[in-house]
């Protein structure tokens, strides 16, 4: 087996542990500067593709409901620190 193969495996068996699927609520503090980039490393995260598909991540085998879920992560953070219209205005440039 390949190690992509392999790696597979472990990411689809923790994903797989009875709970996983449960919501958890987090809350915590952090700077508007901090959100903005956060929602920034999100959507670079998410959006990175490897064109020769050498590269092998855990964002492979995630099932594409739960990517949804993760693209919309970066919006709704930004909208509850009240950094949407900023964002928009930045990404303007």
């Amino acid at each position: 087996m390949s190690v992509k193969t392999d790696v597979a495996k472990i990411y689809e068996t923790v994903l797989s542990i009875p709970g996983m699927n449960e919501n958890v609520k987090i809350a915590f503090s952090i700077p508007r500067k901090n959100v903005l980039l956060l929602s920034k490393i999100i959507e670079r995260g998410l959006s990175a593709e490897d064109p020769d598909n050498k590269i092998f991540t855990v964002l492979d085998m995630v099932p594409k409901q739960t990517l949804q879920e993760l693209q919309a992560l970066p919006a709704d953070l930004l909208e509850k620190a009240g950094l949407t219209e900023m964002n928009q205005k930045l990404q303007a440039f």
